[in-house]
């Protein structure tokens, strides 16, 4: 018996993937933080940065969110810019899928155990599919990153302010950071000083669309975008949902915002909508903003966190429930006011595990929202509720746009708040997964009996 390794006992305090995972962001997390406590990580004449404030910076960069506690470009060095950068490829790459990366350079082989990992992390079904899926990841991003980058150089090049290397930093900066919807930006005011520019919001938004929209979807699109007929469903739920949600968006922000002296009221139509599109676009993870936030209506904080809470697309560098998510609750909304016995999507029916899955994260997501919430209110009372309920769902989102109340939380609020990002990054479902996951399904079933709904 002692020398039989099968069973339990081989499996460890981390045996399903998704602790692995989870392992894998607090190891990022943990190295992130203490460089962001070096002298040198910090701009000449600046305090230094205390554990708490680094610490949150290193989870805000790792889950790809961008709320900030400290200006970065004014309070850290290239060198500390590098650190937060190096945490935003790690984090909206993906741990396990990069790791998978190099474990095709140098072994050119996957096992069971590291294909596991890289479906967890980046959302893939088939193991046989993993090799020359996480190739092509590798492949896009590079290339996106890479047009991007030289795109927002040349533009940097033009205002003739900075230098060229200053230039090819910050566009491969911006780049980067808009991938892998982070909006971690050097520059003071984040994107503001570009309010309704078209070529920066055009390229930004694409960027960010490119990383949202999930590796999945983009590679498909990639070989089939001009015959839609053969898009699997998962494809064309995620595209109507992004879309649609696009469209909304920057209907709603530029009709609230059209008369908003404080925001976009004194610019020509064009500009106008360029600024709606790009709030629009940027609200639903990424987190830059070209409109002072502080300045915005209530009717555009309302849509803000709706597209905050629903996020990117599945298996994407973003956060929140995930449009696919969000598209199956409303498609399941619909077939019950209909009376219809089964979700149909595209003249496909949706299984009811994945209904019950969907409604279970976007209740699990509704409840974390609002318990940090009220925790939050609790220790600062003096905060209006509204910006509280926008911080929370900024972070459960990894989207990062403030109205100005995670600084003021203190080091208990910025601590919750750390917490809410890592869980957001991660998802509720993967989280819960990684504590709760049963190795063996219960073997019998209980009587049924009906209960009054509604």
């Amino acid at each position: 018996m002692a020398n039989d390794r099968s069973g339990p006992a081989r499996r460890g305090p981390v045996s399903h993937p998704a602790q692995l995972v989870l392992s894998g962001f607090v190891m990022i997390i943990s190295v992130g933080t203490l460089l962001l406590m070096l002298p040198f990580s910090h701009e000449d004449g600046v305090p230094g940065v205390g554990l708490v404030d680094s610490f949150f910076t290193s989870v805000s960069a790792t889950t790809v969110t961008g709320l900030a506690v400290v200006d970065t470009g004014s309070t850290f060095s290239t060198f500390g810019e590098l650190v937060i950068l190096a945490m935003i490829q790690l984090g909206g790459l993906g741990i396990m899928t990069i790791a998978s990366v190099a474990t095709l350079f140098f072994s050119k082989r996957f096992g069971v155990r590291q294909s596991l990992l890289a479906n967890t992390e980046i959302g893939l079904g088939e193991l046989g599919e993993l090799r020359p899926v996480v190739r092509a990841i590798f492949r896009f991003t590079v290339l996106v990153e890479g047009v991007s980058g030289m795109l927002l150089s040349a533009r940097f090049m033009l205002e003739g302010e900075h230098s060229t290397i200053g230039s090819l930093y910050l566009g491969f900066y911006h780049s980067i950071s808009a991938f892998n919807n982070a909006g971690f930006s050097p520059l003071a005011g984040n994107l503001e000083r570009y309010l309704g520019d078209t070529w920066i919001s055009l390229v930004v938004a694409g960027t960010i669309v490119c990383g949202g929209i999930g590796f999945p979807v983009a590679l498909e699109l990639a070989q089939r975008f001009r015959t839609p007929s053969r898009w699997s469903l998962h494809t064309k739920v995620t595209v109507l949902a992004t879309s649609t949600l696009i469209v909304i968006g920057t209907a709603v922000i530029l009709v609230v915002e059209w008369s908003n002296p404080s925001t976009i009221a004194d610019l020509s139509f064009g500009d106008k909508f360029v600024a709606a599109f790009f709030q629009s676009v940027t609200t639903r993870t990424a987190g830059f903003n070209t409109m002072p936030m502080v300045d915005l209506r209530g009717g555009t904080i309302m849509i803000m966190l709706l597209l905050m809470t629903i996020g990117a697309s599945s298996a994407s560098t973003g956060g929140g429930i995930k449009t696919s998510t969000f598209a199956i609750v409303v498609w399941t909304m619909l077939a019950e006011f209909r009376g219809d016995d089964e979700v149909t999507m595209f003249k496909r029916r949706v299984p009811q595990a994945l209904q019950r899955q969907a409604l279970a994260l976007v209740v699990a997501a509704l409840a974390t929202i609002g318990t940090v919430t009220f925790f939050l209110s609790m220790l600062k009372p003096d905060l209006p509720l509204v910006s509280v309920l926008f911080e929370s769902a900024s972070a459960f989102g990894t989207v990062g746009l403030s109205v100005g109340a995670t600084p003021l939380l203190g080091d208990v609020g910025k601590l919750i708040v750390s917490a809410l990002m890592f869980i957001g990054r991660v998802g509720p479902v993967t989280f819960g997964t990684a504590f709760l996951f049963r190795k063996t399904k219960s073997q019998f079933r209980y009587p049924e009996e009906k209960l009054l709904v509604g």
